[in-house]
Parts: structure tokens; sequence; C-alpha cells
């Protein structure tokens, strides 16, 4: 599968992603509210809002949390007026990013997002400066329980997806940005457990990140853009190998 290093590099940010919990859930508790806004509160016929649901207590996000974000978003109690922004540029060495965010305050975001590029070592882009090596893509994140690579290929194939990352306890599947809800539909209707799932940016063309300070140094961008509050994600072409991303993890 191409991008193989990418997932290897998500794997490498886990535990991190982990100690930073509460932020996580703020960042899907804004997903929530934008999706209830946007669609309606109901997650049955709000196919946005229930993937939001899903995501969220796939990382054991109190129901509370859930049912407050979806009543913001449907006006029930009071709640910030969120927007969504994307932004390009380029990290250090060449790499092309691509920066999701939501925010009540366009002007703050895009002037810490600016900031941001510069002291990391970068550069804010114009509109398609980078957008163009990207496929929107649907990334679901399905619990594997033992089957094997091939019985999973073959779901993989009938349901329409491009492709996966095997593991043998949480799999990844790729598919087209327009088959993401059919391919959802699938794999919850046969019986798989979701995990995380969403619309990612995935490169066309990466750039190889040949040692190791290199490539701590884009992490390091990553990391500081994942700190930001109203950021939601950030997607780069680094192609940092398993070899290297395992020396980052033992830093």
């Amino acid at each position: 599968m191409s991008g193989h290093s990418k997932w290897a590099n998500i794997k490498h940010r886990k535990g991190r992603q982990d100690a930073l919990r509460g932020r996580i859930f703020t960042r899907i508790a804004k997903e929530i509210t934008i999706a209830a806004r946007e669609g309606g509160g109901d997650a049955d016929s709000n196919s946005r809002l229930r993937l939001a649901v899903q995501n969220g207590r796939s990382n054991n996000m109190p129901a509370d949390n859930i049912t407050r974000a979806i009543k913001k978003g449907t006006g029930e109690i009071e709640g910030v007026n969120y927007e969504e922004f994307t932004y390009e540029g380029y990290a250090p060495n060449g790499v092309a990013a691509i920066v999701e965010t939501v925010s009540d305050n366009k002007n703050r975001t895009v002037a810490n997002i600016r900031a941001l590029f510069t002291k990391m070592g970068g550069n804010l882009g114009e509109t398609n400066s980078v957008l163009w090596n990207f496929d929107r893509k649907g990334i679901i994140l399905v619990k594997t329980k033992g089957m094997s690579e091939d019985e999973l290929m073959n779901h993989v194939l009938e349901c329409g997806a491009d492709d996966m990352e095997y593991d043998e306890e949480d799999t990844t599947i790729v598919c087209p940005m327009v088959e993401f809800a059919n391919v959802c539909k699938y794999f919850e209707s046969n019986g798989f457990e979701l995990g995380e799932s969403k619309l990612e940016y995935v490169a066309q063309n990466t750039v190889t990140i040949e040692t190791v300070e290199r490539a701590r140094k884009v992490m390091r961008f990553i990391e500081v853009f994942e700190d930001n509050e109203d950021v939601q994600n950030i997607y780069t072409n680094a192609d940092i190998s398993d070899e290297i991303a395992e020396q980052l993890a033992n830093d």
C-alpha cells in the first residue's frame, strides 16, 4: 500500500495522542457540533454526525460530552459558532502540509497558523499551493479480531475500497471519498467494530526523509500544530521509513 510509512508514523504518535486525550475530546466535540448544526441532531439521518459520534465513542469520550456537543450544534443549548478553514504550506525539508482548523475567530486563527509555520521553519502558502498533490480519501479503522489478511482483502474488494494496511489488531481501510459512507456502512453491517474513521488528505507524491534529525524536525512541526487549540488535523507528504520512525519512538 502506498503511504505505508504514514501509518507507521501514526502509530509512532499514538502514545502522545493518548496523553492528549482531553484535547482529542475537544476536537471531536467541535466536529460533532458542526455536523449537528449542518445536518441536524439525528445521527441516523446525518452521516457526518453518525461518524463523529462513533469517533467519540471509539476514543472513550463520555456520553454526556457527546450529547452536549450535539445540543450546541442544534441550538438547544448555547454554544460557540465554529467555522472550518483549511491552510496550506511547507514544513521543513520541503514537506508539503495541509492544516484543517475549526475556529470561532478566523483572524486569530490565520495569524496563529502563519506564525507557527514561520516559527517551525516552514512557510504558509496560497490556496492550492500544495493541495493539488493530495487526494481526499476515506480512512477507516476496523478491529481485525483474528481475521487473516486474505479474508480482510476479500471484504476490501467487495465493498469498493482501494486498499488496506493490515495489522493483527487494527487494520486501516482506504477508500475513495465518494465511497466513504458506503464502506463504513458495509463493515458495520458485516459485524466489524469500527475505530476512529474520517476523511483525510493522502499525498500522491511523497518527500523521503532520509535522516533521524530531519524526521525529528518534521515530527516536531506536526506536534506543534497538533497542540494548537484551533487545529483539527494536519497532513503532510513526508515519507519516513519504519526504521527511522522506530528510532524517533525511542527518543
